[in-house]
């Protein structure tokens, strides 16, 4: 039997069942309706100089554009793909258009008997910037030919319109915003792909910890909240609300499984008697299924039992604790890849010279190019290549900021280890146990060697180039923060997010030897030992650098990433989280954070969810994070090295000053 999480399918498209001017009742939508994201829902064309509706059969009519040119205005598809961003504006964003464009969905809800009752939900496209007179008419039009039966709310597509609903009182256009129609939501896709495992269902953190040690590579995990420490597996089940940006996630999309949330797992999993049962589990943008399987297949190990991660040697030859801002991206093999980012991006805001432009350039066909966009979100008239990369500089310097501090080489962690004998006789005793592969011991002997390396006093030019590293912050009793960055992160095929340590709580010179310490013994840990000899990466190769960097208080803190993890093909939107402070707090799944996506070519942004606060941030605060979004955007032109499209993982935070700060810089694993 299949379980289907989230329903597939769309009709089949050999008969155009549109219709013109009809009144839409419940089975004539489902008729003519398409399923997206578990909920059927059906696109509508407004024409107001001919005062009727066309209500258009999904299958056969995917674009409202297309519909809109070919069969009521009778162009051809090639005259219109040669003028789409113009005729994009004249039906999305002018003022007086003709056609109104939007969605129709179909929800459902409980009555006070308990009782399901559909009701449906208008929209417009994301990029649509409909003033509130033309969200009145909408509306209203599409009520009168609506059956009056069933409930029609408003959804607002983007900040703009729901400021511009703040004026129009919400009996005459009843609302629901987009965070508290789709934020409780049952399931919901994280990374999309597709496993063969064993289900291993643990209703609390203890049963997994019990269990922890005994999972393998052909299971998959559910639970309410996936641990950052969780090995590598087939598949993930998170059955609490997480957000795409969270470790976990990232680490699934890094190691191609699927993920998703599913909020009555338990429900089906008893239904079905699903745990410990051979599973076939599949997320797409809009499917979740979960196939029991008869028997236990024949499985062959995964490709990454095979996968060898390619990395350059470190350079290990005396080199200075040096400033990040003298640091460039070729630094990378003395200082880790952290290090030379932080370094490469203020040569980037300084120098202006860096071209921020590629990722607009990219052909999207049937644009050849993105330029005309760019120059609209910047706000200049000049969208030549040549203007434009000097209009993108200076938007970038004007919005972010790289952190001050200092980068320790990873010759100070090899003049450390070689400085004990009793760090090289147990470093030796790993080594011969990776390669005898005696998984039995091996989480015994990197706990001892962390120990070891957490409490072996420095040689003495270790400890002076350490604290003199950082003097005015450490003499003054600053509180300081030291962060991990290794060679063997962010590499492709190997994320490692979430696998380093670091310590955001240092005051005085004995803190901070102590958490020096405590990031090179990070390097060392049971998870990030298998999961680097996984793939292949020796030990002899791998190499702690140190950042460190006085603390910055901060009112916001988050992540965000250049693309929209949810939905792979979409170019337009940057991912954005958030929650008072740190960004740790996001990635590490403390807090559930406020969701944003931002449109980086049309403009415009909407929120996806609350998270814990359980309010939104004011329109100020938003639209300024819709500069750090495109700033986002206009980075991953140079840091995506050689691959426009290839998103960023960017860690940021707003100071109490409102300035932000970008404090982590890395390529996003697809």
């Amino acid at each position: 039997m299949t379980t289907h999480l989230l329903p597939p399918g769309a009709p089949d498209p050999a008969v155009d069942r549109t219709v013109v001017g009809e009144n839409l009742s419940l089975p004539l939508f489902r008729t003519l309706s398409g399923v997206l994201a578990g909920h059927p829902y059906l696109k509508v064309v407004v024409d107001r100089a001919e005062d009727t509706w066309h209500l258009l059969d999904t299958a056969v009519h995917p674009f409202h554009v297309n519909y809109v040119a070919t069969r009521i205005l009778d162009m051809e598809l090639e005259a219109l793909d040669a003028c789409l961003d113009a005729f994009n504006a004249s039906v999305y964003r002018d003022p007086g258009r003709r056609f109104l464009l939007g969605v129709l969905s179909l929800h459902t809800d409980e009555d006070s008997d308990g009782r399901e009752r559909p009701f449906l939900v208008l929209e417009t496209t994301e990029s649509d910037t409909m003033h509130g007179a033309l969200l009145d008419a909408f509306y209203a039009f599409v009520r009168g030919r609506v059956d009056g039966r069933l409930p029609l709310l408003l959804k607002p597509a983007n900040h703009g319109q729901e400021q511009e609903l703040t004026a129009i009182s919400e009996v005459r256009v009843p609302r629901i915003p987009s965070h508290e129609l789709f934020g409780n939501r049952t399931r919901t896709p994280l990374n999309a792909a597709e496993a063969i495992g064993r289900l291993r269902y643990f209703r609390t953190a203890e049963e997994y910890e019990a269990a922890a040690d005994g999972l393998g590579w052909s299971d998959i995990v559910a639970m309410a909240c996936l641990p950052d420490d969780v090995p590598r597996v087939a598949g993930f089940l998170n059955t609490a609300p997480t957000t795409p940006l969270s470790h976990t996630n990232v680490l699934a999309s890094g190691w191609g499984i699927p993920n998703a949330i599913v909020r009555d797992l338990e429900q089906i999993v008893e239904k079905d008697d699903l745990n410990g049962a051979w599973v076939r589990y599949l997320v797409r943008d809009d499917e979740i299924t979960l196939v029991p399987l008869a028997t236990a297949p024949a499985l062959e190990a995964p490709t990454w039992h095979q996968q060898r991660i390619r990395m350059e040697p470190p350079l290990l030859e005396d080199a200075p604790a040096l400033a990040l801002h003298r640091l460039r991206r070729a630094d990378r093999d003395r200082y880790g890849t952290k290090a030379a980012n932080l370094g490469e991006l203020h040569h980037v805001l300084d120098s202006r010279t860096a071209d921020l432009t590629a990722f607009y350039g990219q052909s999207r066909p049937p644009r050849t190019d993105l330029y005309g966009h760019l120059a609209a979100r910047l706000g200049v008239t000049d969208a030549t290549a040549g203007g434009l990369r000097q209009a993108a500089a200076e938007f970038a310097a004007r919005t972010v900021a790289a952190p001050d501090g200092v980068a320790l080489p990873f010759a100070l962690q090899q003049r450390f280890l070689t400085s004990s004998p009793a760090l090289q006789q147990g470093i030796g005793k790993l080594k011969m146990a990776l390669e005898l592969d005696a998984v039995e011991v091996l989480d015994s002997l990197c706990l001892h060697l962390q120990h070891v390396v957490r409490n072996t006093p420095m040689p003495e030019e270790v400890t002076r180039q350490i604290t003199q590293a950082f003097p005015a912050p450490l003499a003054a009793g600053s509180r300081l923060v030291v962060r991990s960055s290794s060679n063997a992160e962010d590499l492709p095929g190997f994320s490692a997010a979430g696998v380093y340590d670091s310590v955001t709580t240092v005051r005085g010179a004995g803190e901070l030897l102590d958490a020096v310490r405590r990031v090179w013994a990070s390097l060392l840990s049971p998870r990030s030992v298998r999961l680097r000899h996984q793939v292949g990466i020796s030990l002899d190769d791998t190499y702690m650098g140190v950042i460190i960097q006085q603390y910055v208080p901060a009112d916001l803190g988050g992540v965000l990433v250049t693309c929209n993890p949810t939905k792979r093909e979409d170019f337009r939107n940057v991912y954005l989280n958030c929650s008072p402070g740190s960004p740790e707090t996001v990635v590490d799944g403390t807090t559930l954070p406020q969701q944003y996506l931002y449109n980086t070519v049309e403009g415009g942004g909407r929120t996806v969810a609350l998270g814990s606060s359980g309010e939104d941030l004011p329109t100020a605060t938003r639209s300024r994070l819709m500069d750090l979004a495109l700033t986002g955007r206009l980075l991953q032109s140079h840091f995506s090295e050689g691959d426009a499209d290839h998103p960023l993982d960017i860690e940021w935070l707003m100071t109490d000053q409102g300035d932000f700060r970008l404090v982590q810089i890395r390529p996003y694993a697809l």
